[in-house]
C-alpha cells in the first residue's frame, strides 16, 4: 500500500519498501520504523554495525564575511572555538532560553558554516535562522533536499566505511569531519557523528535516487562480514534513550529551558549575549531550575511510556515521562522525565502511573549506557 501523497519521501523510500520495512508516519515524513525487528537492530549497533536512512534531516548553510557572528547570534554554544573540521552540539533558543532545535555546528572554513537540523522542524529551523541572521554579512540557504543522509553506527561502523572511501578514517576524531570520495563519490562529506550513543559515521551523498541506493548498496555489503542490519527510526530511538540524548518534543521544546535539559555544559554565556542568554542569565540568578530531566529505572514489573504521569510516594503528580522503553542492551526499563528539583537526585525513590496505578522507579545518572573506551592496541 502506497504512502498518503502529503507525506514527504526520502530518496530511498522505494528501496525502503522493496526490504519490507514497517514503514510509519515521522514529523510528515514516510520513514521506515523497523526491518528485521526493533531488538535485533538495536543490538547490531550496539554490538556491530547498523546503516540507518537519515535524509529527513535538515541542512542550512550560513556563507559569507558575518557568518561567524551570525552563528554565534542563533546558537548557545561557542562556535569560535571551532577549528576548520570540527562540529559541536548546539542548539537554536529563543529569547526566553527555551529550544527551537537542536542543532549540529559544522566548520568548514572561517566564513562556511553547516547546520544540521531536526526534520520536524526543518522549515521552522529555516525561517527562524533566516529571521535571526538577516542583520549580519551572510547569506543562509536551505540544501536539505540536495543530500542523502546515511548514518553508519557501531562498533564496526569504521571498519564498514573504510572499505568504500579514501579518506583515512582513523585520522577523523568524534565530532571532526573530513571530505573524501566515498563510493567513487568525490568531495563526499564524512562526519564522525552520530545519534545513538556508539561510534560512527554520517555521510552526505547527492539525493538522486540511483546514487541513493547505489551507495546503500555498496555499504550494506561493505558491512556484510560484521553482520551489518539497516535500521529504522525504532531502534535509533531506544539507542538515543540508553545514551539519554535529547529528542526534540520530549526533552527538549519550546516550553523547556536549558538548565532544565541538563544541557548547560553547551551552553556558553561567556562568549557572550545570543538569543535566550538574558533569560537563562535570570534563571541561573533565581536560584536554578524549578524541575530537572532525570534518568529513571523501573524498578517493579512495568514499562514507563512517552506521556506516562510520574508521581510521589505519596500519590501526586509531580511530572510526566517524556521518553520511556524497554533498553534492549541494558534488558531493563528506562525513562527520562521531568521531576521537581527536590527529587532528582540519583537514588531518589518515585512512581510511575502506568494504567492507572502507581509503579516504583528509582532516580539514575545518565546516560544510561555509555561506549566502551577503545583499547589502544599496544595494551591488549
Amino acid at each position: 500500500m502506497s504512502a498518503p501523497a502529503t507525506l514527504r519521501k526520502t530518496p530511498l523510500n522505494a528501496l525502503h519498501r522493496r526490504l519490507g520495512a514497517k514503514m510509519v508516519d515521522f514529523g510528515g515524513w514516510d520513514m521506515p520504523v523497523e526491518y528485521s525487528g526493533l531488538i535485533a537492530e538495536h543490538m547490531a549497533v550496539r554490538t556491530g554495525v547498523g546503516l540507518f536512512d537519515v535524509s529527513h534531516m535538515g541542512d542550512i548553510q550560513l556563507r559569507g564575511r558575518g557568518t561567524l557572528d551570525a552563528v554565534q547570534h542563533v546558537s548557545m554554544n561557542d562556535a569560535s572555538r571551532l577549528q576548520t573540521g570540527q562540529a559541536q552540539y548546539s542548539a537554536l533558543l529563543y529569547p526566553q532560553g527555551t529550544f527551537v532545535d537542536d542543532v549540529i555546528v559544522h566548520k568548514f572554513s572561517d566564513n562556511d558554516y553547516l547546520l544540521v537540523i531536526n526534520a520536524g522542524t526543518r522549515e521552522k529551523d529555516y525561517s527562524w535562522v533566516r529571521s535571526q541572521a538577516g542583520r549580519f554579512d551572510c547569506h543562509v540557504s536551505d540544501y536539505s533536499d540536495y543530500y542523502t543522509q546515511l548514518a553508519i553506527q557501531g562498533p564496526r561502523a569504521e571498519q564498514t566505511l573504510q572499505r568504500l572511501t579514501n579518506a583515512d578514517l582513523s585520522q577523523v576524531k568524534f565530532y571532526w569531519f573530513t571530505w573524501g570520495t566515498v563510493c567513487g563519490l568525490p568531495n563526499t562529506l564524512i562526519a564522525r557523528t552520530g545519534y545513538t550513543g556508539e561510534d560512527g559515521f554520517e555521510i552526505y551523498v547527492p539525493s538522486s535516487e540511483a546514487t541513493s541506493e547505489r551507495v546503500w548498496k555498496e555499504v550494506m555489503e561493505a558491512g556484510r562480514e560484521f553482520g551489518i542490519v539497516p535500521c529504522g527510526l525504532g531502534a535509533r530511538n531506544t539507542l538515543r534513550l540508553e545514551s539519554a540524548l535529547s529528542l526534540y518534543g520530549h526533552e527538549i521544546s519550546d516550553s523547556i529551558n536549558v538548565w532544565e535539559a541538563g544541557l548547560d555544559r553547551f551552553c556558553k554565556l561567556e562568549k557572550g549575549p545570543f538569543i535566550g542568554s538574558e533569560a537563562l542569565q535570570s534563571v541561573q540568578a533565581a536560584g536554578g531550575p524549578e524541575r530537572r530531566l532525570v534518568g529513571l529505572e523501573v524498578i517493579e514489573r512495568g514499562i514507563a511510556r512517552d506521556g506516562y504521569r510520574v508521581l510521589d510516594l505519596a500519590g501526586n503528580a509531580i511530572g510526566n515521562v517524556t521518553s520511556g522503553s524497554p533498553a534492549p542492551f541494558l534488558k531493563k526499563n528506562i525513562a527520562l522525565a521531568y521531576v521537581p528539583r527536590a527529587l532528582a537526585e540519583p537514588g531518589m525513590e518515585v512512581a510511575v502511573e502506568i494504567r492507572g496505578c502507581p509503579v516504583k522507579a528509582k532516580v539514575v545518572p545518565i546516560p544510561f549506557y555509555r561506549k566502551p573506551k577503545k583499547v589502544a592496541a599496544s595494551a591488549v
